[in-house]
């Protein structure tokens, strides 16, 4: 080979390996070294191609030219040497590694910096680190270097022995190392990891004289980990006055920390630092950077702004589409989500664990169940995503909110590393009513894995014990949550909570009291909110008053479940002030405050308070369908039929509420035909009737005298609808025979009922008897009435004048007897008018009225001109 042949290929091999082109060197090495007799690689050649075996992991091909040089006797030169320790070191070849080094008789700091980073790089051999390390310093043959101490650094934070770290930092002061840049960004990367941040971490970072942009992002990222707020933004303040500039990891750093403010401060932050962003071109184009504000801008809720980053976004990585895709499921965006994520699918870009645990809620919230199928048939097509419990679990947890626990359980039974998370979902799943015993079963299951329940599974237990096995269960979880100390730390509140709403649904509020006035110390808004809604369940607007006066902190559902408790306990006036007090504390009334304020419309009969309602949900733009249903149901009780039709009509989604709603309102006011047309076209659009609406519906016939309807509608219950008639179904039917005369087939219907009529029944057909003085019938229906032990004072009255009408004083004397024996009194009538906003209450046989006088002369005078008139006729 000739000279300027072998000096040029020995300086090309020299170039590739320092430009990185390992591959490159590799192949023109062989191929010379194979092909050309006359071509032999000096020390250089050799010592660039160990370092490109490195960056291949190619550990063979070293061990060969090893063989090969000390067949030669050319090993002892020393870059040669490195090379090769370099190799072994990287590769994790440690013992051909220890033996070249044990080999040497000298060796310098470089040669200890070599070998001490393939131990500490290894991350599995940190004691042999920290023991090469002392022996380095013990034996004194060289002293450490900047970068000695930078790569020991990371190992004493790993192996977090106390004073390890802080005897290196001892050294490094001592021997004037601590202002160099490299080492002082190792030392507060190593306090930040050992969580030594406030003190030693400052010391280092002021320690060094020339900081570079790595010094200020160590120091930023450190203090974002501890949360330390204030802290990371005053440090970034003094950044920006310094000569050096942010770059991506700066900003990439500092965004998440502003996020985790006030949404409002966080936006503003977040537009300074995009704002800043921007006028730095380079930044922009940063990938990392624009994620890292789209990010921000969707845990803030600003939706738009974070879809204009996205849309001019040069470049898109995987965590582009996953931020931007999970940014809609946090912001209740569920169709946006699934679309976005379809969209992606068409890309052709294959998604990882985190877009499918992205996409998976939005696809469970929205019910799509074909995209979730669809994202299940690629889990089970790819091993890795099969494998992940994370992913596994968010399967489980789509099927449950799909209301498809079978697959759910499948899913859960797929899991082949099962967390207390996998186990918590399917719990969860299995809370609801119907699966008791598999709620059983799979917790007795988890116990034998030997998995402690947490908090969640405390929540999961307290759900199922409700709805199936009462208050002792609740008791017995209670007693378990204190033994297991689940009453403190971070998710005390929420079992606290939990346990006082179990309480109140199960009716026991000494219970509920008690876990409140112990949780002092760790009550929050939402347990005092909790508490109040106990007493609005069991109807103590007094009690509700106590928690509500002592609270320092309200919010919306404060306020509601006072407005509540007090409309649905007689006290509409507390509740109307109440509701003024909500909307000048500055409170916007939402969908719930006005349903709490519907009832009081209809006790009250307020047609003016009810149309204000009404046209504040216009103006607020509610779109709900129980509002729309509840506004139409008020109407029809306050009498404006009108009104209630028109709000019907102008329902864009007629649900069974709605038609239900509809149906009541006309049956309630006579309206039968009306009530038939409306229920005949909500079986035209295809609405399946549920148990209610057939009793409004039977409820309308029976007050319209549309018998042989009403009969026909009664008997499609079983026969068309396979529906189960209920009881009130039953004495509707017997309310239709009734009023239509045909009490004999009224009668006879009760007796073959397949269930025991109860006191309605009788008591209804007793009313029937007296109506159409069927006598002797009606002492025997009066007989059954009497069976049932019925405190119904109406059917005594009844049955009193019934005796009466047939000139049976002894019975009236024993039904008055028995009235005596119960004392059941009749309560007085009461009727009521609003007059320009103003209520007039009018109770039999009162005089409390302060216009009586003029009230009963005007009656007065129109029972005259009646009298007057029917005379003259």
């Amino acid at each position: 080979m000739h000279p300027l042949d072998f000096m040029s290929c020995s300086s090309m091999i020299r170039n590739l390996c320092l430009n990185a082109k390992h591959q490159e060197v590799f192949c023109l090495f062989v191929q010379k070294f194979q092909c050309s007799s006359g071509f032999k690689p000096d020390n250089h050649v050799f010592a660039a191609v160990f370092k490109s075996c490195a960056a291949l992991s190619a550990v063979n091909v070293g061990k060969a030219l090893q063989g090969y040089l000390v067949k030669q006797g050319e090993l002892a030169c020393q870059s040669v040497y490195k090379g090769l320790l370099n190799l072994y070191a990287k590769c994790g070849v440690f013992d051909d590694c220890w033996k070249l080094f044990e080999q040497l008789d000298h060796r310098d700091v470089v040669t200890w910096n070599i070998i001490l980073s393939g131990y500490c790089g290894s991350q599995v051999h940190d004691t042999e680190a920290m023991r090469l390390f002392v022996k380095m310093h013990s034996e004194g043959e060289v002293k450490p270097s900047a970068i000695t101490i930078a790569t020991i650094l990371p190992v004493c934070a790993r192996v977090v022995q106390a004073g390890v770290g802080k005897s290196i930092h001892s050294h490094i002061m001592k021997s004037g190392l601590e202002r160099d840049t490299l080492v002082g960004n190792a030392l507060i990367s190593m306090y930040a990891k050992s969580g030594q941040l406030q003190y030693d971490a400052y010391a280092a970072f002021n320690s060094i004289i020339h900081k570079d942009v790595v010094s200020w992002n160590a120091i930023i990222s450190a203090l974002a980990e501890k949360n330390l707020l204030f802290d990371v933004l005053r440090l970034f303040n003094l950044m920006l006055e310094e000569p050096i500039e942010p770059n991506y990891v700066t900003i990439a750093s500092i965004l998440p920390v502003c996020a985790s403010f006030a949404k409002n401060i966080s936006y503003r932050f977040g537009r300074e630092i995009h704002g800043y962003v921007h006028r730095r071109t380079n930044l922009m184009e940063d990938i990392s950077v624009c994620n890292a504000l789209m990010n921000l801008y969707l845990r803030v809720g600003q939706m738009e702004e974070a879809e204009i980053l996205f849309r001019n976004m040069k470049q898109r990585d995987l965590v582009s589409w996953n931020t931007i895709i999970s940014g809609y499921s946090l912001n209740d965006e569920w169709l946006e989500a699934v679309d976005l994520f379809c969209k992606f699918l068409s890309l052709g870009i294959e998604p990882d664990s985190v877009t499918l645990i992205s996409a998976l809620p939005s696809c469970a919230y929205s019910q799509n169940l074909r995209v979730g199928k669809m994202i299940h048939g690629y889990i089970l097509r790819h091993p890795i995503l099969r494998e992940d419990s994370a992913v596994g679990n968010a399967l489980v947890s789509f099927y449950a909110k799909c209301h498809d626990v079978k697959s759910a359980f499948e899913s859960f039974s797929l899991i082949s590393r099962k967390d207390l998370i996998s186990w918590n979902s399917m719990l969860n799943a299995f809370a609801e009513p119907g699966h008791g015993t598999r709620f059983v079963h799979l917790l007795d299951w988890m116990l034998q894995e030997r998995f402690k329940p947490d908090s969640f599974t405390i929540l999961s237990i307290i759900s199922f014990c409700v709805t199936v096995s009462g208050v002792w269960k609740v008791k017995e979880t209670h007693c378990y949550s204190v033994r297991a100390c689940l009453f403190e730390g971070d998710s005390s509140p929420t079992t606290v909570n939990a346990l006082l709403d179990a309480y109140s649904k199960c009716g026991n509020i000494d219970y509920a009291l008690k876990i409140f006035e112990s949780s002092s110390g760790k009550r929050n808004l939402v347990t005092c909110n909790s508490m109040i809604s106990c007493y609005v369940n069991c109807k103590s607007p007094n009690d509700a008053l106590t928690i509500f006066s002592g609270m320092t902190e309200t919010d919306l559902t404060t306020w509601n479940l006072m407005v509540r408790v007090y409309a649905e306990n007689n006290c509409p006036g507390h509740a109307l002030s109440l509701f003024r007090r909500l909307q000048t504390e500055g409170m916007k009334p939402d969908t719930v405050t006005i349903m709490s304020l519907l009832p009081i419309c209809n006790e009250m009969a307020s047609f003016h308070l009810l149309k204000e309602c009404h046209g504040y949900s216009i103006r607020s733009c509610f779109e709900d369908g129980y509002l729309e249903g509840a506004l139409l149901d008020a109407y029809a009780k306050c009498g404006v039929l009108g009104c209630a039709y028109k709000l019907f009509q102008s329902s864009s989604q007629k649900d069974l509420v709605m038609f239900t709603s509809m149906i009541s309102g006309y049956a309630m006011h006579g309206k039968g035909e009306e009530a038939l047309k409306v229920f005949n076209n909500m079986l035209e659009s295809g609405v399946k009737p549920d148990h209610v609406v057939m009793t409004a519906i039977l409820s309308a016939c029976s007050h319209t005298g549309l018998v042989n309807q009403g009969l026909n509608i009664f008997h499609s219950m079983e026969e068309v609808h396979h529906m189960q008639p209920t009881m009130e179904h039953y004495a509707c039917v017997v309310d239709l025979l009734s009023r239509g005369g045909r009490i004999n087939d009224a009668y006879s219907f009760a007796i073959g009922m397949p269930v025991e009529p109860d006191a309605n029944i009788w008591g209804t057909l007793l009313g029937a008897c007296k109506t159409h003085h069927e006598v002797e019938l009606g002492v025997l229906v009066a007989e059954h009435v009497f069976e049932s032990k019925s405190d119904d004072i109406g059917n005594y009255v009844v049955m009193s004048n019934l005796y009466a009408a047939d000139s049976k004083w002894d019975g009236v004397l024993e039904v008055r007897k028995l009235m005596r024996e119960k004392d059941l009194k009749k309560p007085p009538g009461c009727s009521w008018i609003e007059v320009e906003g103003k209520k007039n209450f009018f109770l039999a046989g009162d005089s409390l009225h302060p216009q009586r006088n003029i009230i009963y002369n005007l009656l007065n005078t129109l029972h005259q001109q009646i009298k007057r008139t029917v005379d003259i006729t």
